[in-house]
């Protein structure tokens, strides 16, 4: 079992990795919008990256997807509709401020 320092250090890793592959800027944006929101449906997020950037709503769909998967930093909620609330954990925020960059 790893610690939580560990676990800490390898979700860094990977989110500079994820944000390292980054060209347009729309990733570092996409994980700075949760500094901001701290909660977002993917229709919101499509919605406020859309005056910066030509994204689709399955493109973002994509991106959150690996975000909350891989790199761990999103807690998923759905309410009775079945939409998705992605939220940026309390506990990575200092992470993604001290990474992507404050909002």
């Amino acid at each position: 079992m790893r610690s939580p320092h560990e676990i800490a250090r390898v979700i860094e890793a990977r989110l500079r990795s994820y944000l390292a592959r980054d060209k347009t800027g729309l990733r570092r944006e996409l994980v700075r919008l949760f500094l901001r929101a701290r909660s977002m449906t993917i229709a919101d997020m499509v919605g406020e990256l859309q005056k910066e950037f030509a994204v689709t709503f399955h493109a973002i769909a994509s991106m959150v997807g690996i975000i909350a998967s891989r790199i761990g930093i999103l807690h998923i909620t759905r309410n009775a509709e079945g939409v998705s609330t992605y939220d940026l954990k309390e506990k990575y925020v200092d992470i993604v401020v001290r990474i992507a960059g404050t909002a």
